[in-house]
């Protein structure tokens, strides 16, 4: 009979002396060996699945062992190579490993490559930036940190990502408002976003379409997209967009003419003021800020109509402007939404902060190749955003948003009746 001849109590010798050994020289390569170590142990038990136990005589087993080779699996944005067995069904093919097949096909690297990216990190530095130079875990060529490996990995997952993202079913969300705005990329590329908010406050990127200007076809294209995706042309929403007329006409003729459509008054009151000189800035600011912030929109119009009939003498063009899209423009005080609700839905400040986050993620990006590149790196810039998303300050007040939507889009379709005389 086999006794235990270890003493009671005694320390575990040999494996952990050396992996304290390991770690003492190097913590990076400790959890190198420690990995490896257990991904042999799950891949010797896939083979031992398979084969039966070594030297056994299995009559059932379905595969015998084929000696062993070396493999890569990605390791800290790398890739590093690993011994591996092998084994050989009956029929005398490769029979794969589970475990090994898992390692393998992971898309760490590509997850490593795109994160670093979307913080900025450059293709050059990529390799620096996942493993320290001084440190104990090689880089030799061929380990895939190289610059052209790094931008590789993200342009494959960038496609995918953006593929999945124009994909994606749009029915399930209870969207209210829709954000348009547009990003100028270079002369002849545009490309145009669409930000939604559900009914809860929560902040949804919707959409991406690329254009050489941001014209009446190329957000077309993009409310397409959104409507074949799910979106019901049917449920009345508000729209907000930055005022050109190209997104009006749109959007009336997608989602029908009683469509509600706020025109950011951010943009509106900054194109005023390029048009004026300094000193008219102060006091016509405080006129449309007075405005806005009126809960009676009669009242407010007749305040913009004044502010553009004293204009009109010195500065008749920029007068124009003021009127131009006036109704557009008090959409929400028409609405007579709570001023806090107001405040948060009277501009496209939502789709800008996107687009902030956007101009951050691709500040690296030195010369735009072609559309493609742009809507793979702009896709994943609102990705990027979607994860700082917070809901919505005026959350609570978004059924009034919904009642008054419903109301304005009754009061807009249903025809009057016209009253027939009957006959004595």
């Amino acid at each position: 009979m086999t006794r235990d001849i270890t003493p009671a109590g005694s320390p575990a010798i040999g494996a952990v002396d050396e992996a304290f050994a390991e770690v003492r020289a190097s913590f990076d390569r400790f959890c190198l060996a420690a990995g490896i170590e257990a991904l042999g142990t799950m891949m010797e038990a896939d083979v031992t699945a398979a084969c039966g136990p070594r030297h056994g005589r299995d009559a059932a087993r379905r595969a015998h062992r084929w000696g062993r080779t070396r493999g890569r699996i990605g390791f800290h944005g790398g890739k590093i190579e690993v011994e591996r067995p092998r084994a050989r069904g009956v029929d005398g093919r490769e029979v794969t490993i589970p475990s090994w097949e898992t390692a393998a096909q992971e898309d760490w690297l590509g997850r490593w490559a795109m994160n670093l990216m979307l913080i900025n990190v450059s293709t050059r530095r990529f390799g620096r930036a996942v493993r320290l130079p001084e440190g104990d875990v090689p880089a030799p060529p061929g380990s895939g940190v190289s610059k052209s490996a790094a931008s590789r990995r993200f342009v494959a997952l960038s496609a995918a990502r953006l593929a999945d993202f124009m994909a994606a079913d749009l029915s399930a969300l209870d969207l209210l408002v829709v954000q348009i705005d547009g990003l100028h990329l270079g002369d002849d590329l545009v490309l145009v976003a669409a930000i939604g908010i559900d009914g809860e406050g929560n902040k949804h990127p919707l959409a991406l379409v690329e254009g050489a200007t941001e014209n009446a076809a190329t957000v077309q294209a993009l409310l397409d997209n959104l409507v074949s995706r799910g979106l019901d042309p049917t449920v009345p929403r508000l729209f907000i967009a930055d005022g050109a007329k190209a997104l009006s006409k749109a959007i009336r003729r997608t989602f029908g003419s009683a469509a509600a459509i706020q025109r950011c008054q951010i943009h509106k009151a900054r194109n005023i003021m390029e048009r004026l000189p300094k000193e008219h800035h102060a006091p016509t600011r405080r006129v449309l800020r007075q405005a806005w912030e009126l809960d009676d929109a009669d009242k407010a119009e007749k305040l913009i109509r004044n502010l553009a009939r004293r204009l009109d003498q010195q500065w008749p063009g920029v007068a124009a402007s003021i009127l131009e899209g006036l109704d557009e423009i008090l959409t929400v005080v028409r609405l007579k939404l709570p001023k806090e609700l107001r405040r948060s839905l009277a501009c496209t400040n939502i789709a800008e902060n996107m687009m902030g986050t956007i101009r951050r993620v691709t500040r690296n990006v030195k010369r735009w190749r072609d559309a493609g590149m742009a809507l793979r790196w702009v896709a994943a810039g609102m990705i990027e955003a979607n994860k700082g998303f917070r809901r919505l300050k005026a959350h609570k007040q978004l059924s009034v948003l919904r009642a008054a939507l419903q109301a304005h889009h009754d009061r807009m379709t249903i025809k009057p009746v016209a009253h027939v005389t009957r006959a004595a």
